[in-house]
């Protein structure tokens, strides 16, 4: 299974961007996905995921409010609506997936794609 990650661009400050990841094949194998981020010169951290089961999302503390994660289980798709972009939010932006049931291992990784905020 791969994932494809786009949507990333150029945006003010303040403006908006949506992010999309999608899977090479459908599976049942994947139980969460979720975006990361790396910015440059940094390590890479969590922004948001989503469990599967119950459809529940979950969020970096400074995103939440202004970002949302949301996604199709059948499809293995996600998407996260970034609301209030700031500088700080430029990044590349990793999707990712977790194939375990129990724990929080992402095991498969998509492309980066970049995010921009200008000032």
């Amino acid at each position: 299974v791969q994932l494809q990650a786009s949507g990333g661009g150029l945006v003010q400050a303040g403006g908006s961007l949506t992010l999309s990841c999608a899977a090479s094949e459908r599976t049942f194998s994947i139980y969460r996905m979720a975006w990361f981020r790396q910015a440059p010169g940094k390590e890479r951290e969590f922004v948001a995921g989503i469990l599967w089961s119950g459809n529940l999302p979950f969020y970096k503390d400074n995103v939440k409010g202004r970002f949302t994660i949301s996604g199709d289980a059948a499809k293995n798709t996600i998407s996260l609506q970034m609301n209030g972009l700031k500088p700080e939010d430029t990044a590349v932006y990793f999707c990712a997936a977790g194939t375990n049931p129990t724990t929080a291992v992402y095991a498969i990784w998509g492309q980066g794609t970049l995010v921009t905020v200008s000032s």
